[in-house]
């Protein structure tokens, strides 16, 4: 008789102990702090299951399955819903001259459907959109960097003082969050001579319905008075937070959201709402976003 028949004679007679389960969700929840800790890139947050905490799900699930034949039936007659959705890096490339440099990280993504969805064609339509924003981008911002140039050698600079001006154009993406409802991620574009220029889209997948969601399907028909409410309550507090005053409505400050306010679903699954720089508050404020309640 082989090794591999003995070896599978042990494992068939081998008991399987009732605290087993405990163990093995403790395993689990011993790697999933492990993998939190883990060190992730500030500007590419890609969420990746560890190997480490698959192998100790499947392990859980194989003892349940084949200690509990009851739990064994049950799993089969549950019905599969929703979609297994990523984010990940489809084009990435580095080049520089003597004019700028570029540093580009173009996302795409990808879904697994589970119920026969609209994965492929959600997938499709968002990818094409994004290949679209980011090259157009890309062109214009070259192009503005180019013009740059000349405007400034017909100034009076010279090639040696623009080489000093190091001019960069970024292109690259962040999860804002992962959950078993949401996928929420963000495509920026950066040019690092002129904050005029730059860009962000957001997007967020509903995971159950497949579909990219809208503040009306997070909050009903009402949200734009919910949110303006949201945002007024906030407003004190996020002043003192950035230390400087919000532009008054006479100053073109906030007034109102509208459909197109961009926003993305964080991992407690509420919206936060985006207003980009100069756009309610002074540059220096940056980015200026409100998590909104019902």
């Amino acid at each position: 008789m082989s090794n591999m028949d003995d070896a599978k004679k042990t494992y068939d007679a081998i008991e399987i102990p009732e605290e087993l389960s405990e163990r093995v969700q403790e395993a689990i929840r011993i790697s999933q702090r492990k993998q939190k800790s883990a060190h992730m890139r500030n500007r590419k947050k890609i969420f990746v299951r560890s190997m480490e905490t698959a192998a100790a799900l499947a392990i859980g699930f194989m003892v349940l399955l084949n200690a509990n034949t009851a739990f064994a039936k049950e799993m089969s007659e549950i019905p599969v819903v929703g979609a297994i959705a990523r984010v990940l890096t489809f084009r990435s490339f580095e080049e520089s001259n003597e004019d700028m440099s570029l540093s580009v990280e173009i996302p795409k993504m990808e879904m697994d459907s589970e119920n026969g969805g609209n994965a492929n064609g959600l997938t499709d339509s968002v990818n094409q959109e994004i290949q679209r924003l980011c090259d157009e981008y890309l062109q214009e911002a070259q192009q503005r960097a180019l013009e740059y140039k000349k405007a400034f050698l017909e100034t009076g600079g010279t090639e040696e003082e623009w080489e000093k001006h190091h001019i960069g154009i970024d292109v690259w993406y962040e999860v804002k969050s992962q959950t078993p409802d949401y996928l929420s991620f963000v495509v920026m574009g950066n040019e690092n001579w002129s904050s005029a220029y730059d860009v962000s889209k957001y997007y967020t997948i509903d995971l159950k319905s497949e579909k990219l969601v809208t503040l009306a399907d997070l909050l009903g028909e009402n949200y734009i008075n919910i949110t303006n409410a949201n945002i007024q309550s906030q407003f004190s507090a996020k002043e003192q937070e950035i230390g400087m005053e919000f532009f008054t409505p006479e100053e073109g400050g906030f007034t109102s959201i509208t459909e197109d306010t961009p926003f993305y679903v964080n991992e407690a699954g509420n919206p936060v709402v985006v207003f980009k720089k100069y756009e309610i508050a002074p540059g220096a404020a940056g980015e200026i976003t409100f998590e909104i309640t019902k």
